[in-house]
C-alpha cells in the first residue's frame, strides 16, 4: 500500500490537493490548522528527526498506556440515547400512501438505516478528538485511512450475517463511495477525478484485505500496529520511529476492541445505526461509557 499512497500523493499535491483540503470550511477540517503532508520522501536530516519525535510527542492530557484496554461490550445504543434512530411512524392516508411508493419496503429500510450507519463512521471520523488523541494530523491521508478502517469494522462485522449483511454493507459502500467523491471533488480534484476515485478504491480494498488478514488467529502479534502505521501514520513508507510506537499502539488496540465490540453488538443495532464507536471526546476517556 505504500508505493501506491506515495504516488497519489506526490500527484495530488501537485494538484494543489493538500492546499484546497486546508482552506475548507466544512467540519471536518474546521477543528484546527493542520501542516501539510509531505508529497516526497525527505532525508532523514537531524531536523526532521526533531520534526518526528515533535509530531509523536506525548499529549499530557492523554494517557495512551491506559487507554482501550477495558473488557469490550456492545456498541448498541441504549433505549434512551439521544442520539437513537427511530423509524418514522405515519398513520391513516400518509401511510397509505407511503406504503404504496414502497417507503416501507425492505430495500428503501436497508437504504435509511445504512445512511445512519455511515453517519457514524463520519462522526468518529470527522470530529477533531480522534486526531487529537492519537496525535495525528488531519489531512486528507490520514481522514480517509481512518474512514476504511472504520468501513472496515461495520463491513467485517455484517459479513457474519451472511448474505443479507453483505447486502447491506454493499449500501453502506454506496453511501461511502459518493461522501468520498464529494470531498476528493470538493477539495480541487474534478478533471481527473475519475482516475483518483479508481486509484482510492485500490487502496481502500487493499487496506481491507490488510485489516481482515491482521486479524488473523495466525497473524504476527505486531501486524495490525504495522498496518496501522504504513496506512494512517506513516508519510513516506519509512521504518516507525520509536517516538510513534504509543500512539500506533494505542490505535492498534482501539481497532481491536472496537473489533471485538462490534461483533458483540446484536444484529438490531448494527442493520438500524443504532450504535456508536467508543467516545473520544474526552482525551482522557475519563466520562466515555465504556472506557
Amino acid at each position: 500500500m505504500v508505493p501506491r499512497w506515495s504516488r497519489s500523493m506526490i500527484h495530488l499535491s501537485k494538484l494543489g490537493f493538500q492546499n484546497s483540503i486546508q482552506s475548507q470550511k466544512g467540519p471536518l477540517f474546521a477543528s484546527r490548522n493542520y501542516t501539510k503532508v509531505s508529497a516526497t520522501a525527505a532525508p532523514a536530516t537531524a531536523q526532521t528527526v526533531d520534526s518526528s519525535v515533535k509530531r509523536f510527542s506525548d499529549n499530557p492530557e492523554v494517557n495512551l498506556n491506559k487507554m482501550f484496554r477495558s473488557k469490550p461490550c456492545s456498541l448498541a445504543l441504549p433505549l434512551d440515547s439521544p442520539l437513537r434512530v427511530e423509524e418514522p411512524k405515519y398513520e391513516g392516508f400518509r401511510h397509505v400512501m407511503l406504503k404504496l411508493l414502497l417507503f416501507y419496503s425492505k430495500q428503501s429500510k436497508s437504504i435509511r438505516g445504512a445512511n445512519v450507519v455511515y453517519k457514524r463512521i463520519t462522526s468518529q471520523v470527522d470530529k477533531p478528538f480522534i486526531y487529537n488523541v492519537f496525535n495525528l494530523e488531519k489531512t486528507f491521508k490520514t481522514t480517509f485511512s481512518l474512514l476504511i478502517i472504520h468501513m472496515w469494522l461495520c463491513l467485517r462485522r455484517l459479513k457474519e450475517e451472511g448474505k443479507e449483511g453483505v447486502e447491506f454493507g454493499q449500501y453502506i459502500y454506496e453511501i461511502y463511495h459518493h461522501d468520498l467523491e464529494l470531498r476528493v471533488s470538493k477539495a480541487g480534484v474534478n478533471l481527473l477525478l475519475s482516475k483518483w476515485m479508481k486509484e482510492l478504491e485500490k487502496i481502500f480494498y487493499g487496506n481491507i484485505i490488510a485489516y481482515d488478514t491482521a486479524m488473523l488467529p495466525e497473524a504476527k502479534q505486531d501486524e495490525l500496529s504495522n498496518m496501522i502505521w504504513r496506512n494512517v501514520f506513516s508519510d513516506d513508507g519509512s521504518p516507525m520511529p520509536d517516538a510513534a510506537a504509543l500512539p500506533v499502539q494505542a490505535m492498534a488496540r482501539y481497532v481491536r476492541r472496537e473489533y471485538t465490540c462490534m461483533m458483540l453488538t446484536d444484529k438490531e443495532a448494527i442493520y438500524s445505526g443504532n450504535f456508536a464507536f467508543t467516545r473520544l471526546a474526552n482525551s482522557s476517556l475519563e466520562s466515555s461509557r465504556r472506557d
